[in-house]
């Protein structure tokens, strides 16, 4: 019995990604808004199963309209055990390439200016 690899086409305007065991998706909607997932299986045309072991996001099945695809694409097999890919995502440093992406400068950008107090938003207009 061959494993073949499930891929499938998703049009996401300007940058279209297959979506692929492996892929890095950016989750745009939900409880885990902002966080980065590894898709791990595609259960059919609309879900898929997403494991976020460095950003904390349980194994779950998604859908694919809560998430963006990135250029990112991590060296995992199918339904890949949470620890296992945890130790991937280390070797291939895949939380550098995530880091250096817009969305994540974007992100903390945001992050830092929602903890400013008054005193350094006013340092910042200097």
């Amino acid at each position: 019995k061959s494993k073949k690899a499930k891929v499938l086409f998703y049009t996401m305007g300007k940058r279209d990604y297959c979506v692929e065991i492996g892929r890095v998706a950016l989750i745009n909607f939900g409880p885990d808004a902002g966080k980065f997932v590894v898709i791990l299986d595609i259960i059919d045309s609309n879900r898929a199963l997403v494991d976020g072991p460095t950003s904390s996001v349980a194994r779950q099945s998604m859908p694919l309209r809560w998430l963006s695809l990135t250029n990112i694409k991590a060296p995992v097999t199918r339904g890949l055990r949470s620890s296992k890919l945890a130790k991937v995502l280390s070797e291939s440093k895949i939380a550098d390439k995530v880091s250096a992406i817009s969305w994540s400068r974007k992100a903390l950008a945001r992050q830092k200016r929602l903890c400013m107090n008054d005193f350094d938003r006013f340092k910042c207009m200097q």
